[in-house]
C-alpha cells in the first residue's frame, strides 16, 4: 500500500470524503440507538469499497502483521531462554525424548531431531528448529541436571 497512492486518492476524492464524514458526524450526533452504529458501519464500507482497497489488500496487510507478531515473539522467547537457562532442568524419558522446563518455558524433543516444541505459560508455540540459542539452552539444562 504506497502511501503516493493514498494522497493521490484523497486529491482526487476529497469531497465525498469531507461528506462522509460530515455525514458520520451528523448521525453521531442525532441518532441515539443501535442504527447509529449499522449507518457507521455501511458508510465506512461504502468508503473503504470506493478507495479500491481490496478483501486481498486487507488480508495481505493482516498476514504481515501476523507475520511481524510471531517472529517479535519468538524473539522474545529467545531472550527468555538465554536468561532462564541456568534455572533449566532436563528430563530424559526412557523413550528417547527429552523435556527441559524452566520457570517459563517447556521445551520437548528428542535426540534425533533438529526439532523441538517449545510451550510458553501452557501455550504452545510450535515447533521450532534447533539454531544456536536452542542448542546452547538444551546444553547448559544437561548441565544442570547432572
Amino acid at each position: 500500500m504506497d502511501v503516493q497512492v493514498w494522497i493521490e486518492f484523497l486529491k482526487e476524492n476529497w469531497l465525498v470524503i469531507v461528506v462522509a464524514l460530515v455525514v458520520l458526524f451528523l448521525i453521531l450526533n442525532f441518532v441515539k440507538t443501535v442504527v447509529k452504529w449499522a449507518l457507521v458501519l455501511v458508510i465506512a464500507a461504502f468508503i473503504i469499497i470506493y478507495s479500491g482497497i481490496s478483501v486481498k489488500d486487507l488480508s495481505e496487510a493482516v498476514s504481515t502483521v501476523t507475520d511481524q507478531a510471531a517472529s517479535i515473539g519468538k524473539n522474545e522467547v529467545l531472550n527468555v531462554m538465554k536468561n532462564e537457562a541456568k534455572d533449566a532442568k532436563l528430563t530424559q524419558n526412557s523413550d528417547g525424548t527429552f523435556t527441559i522446563t524452566t520457570p517459563n518455558l517447556e521445551v520437548t524433543g528428542s535426540k534425533d531431531s533438529d526439532k523441538v516444541k517449545v510451550t510458553s505459560h501452557g501455550i504452545s508455540l510450535g515447533e521450532w528448529k534447533v539454531n544456536d540459542t536452542v542448542e546452547t539452552f538444551i546444553q547448559e539444562a544437561k548441565k544442570n541436571s547432572k
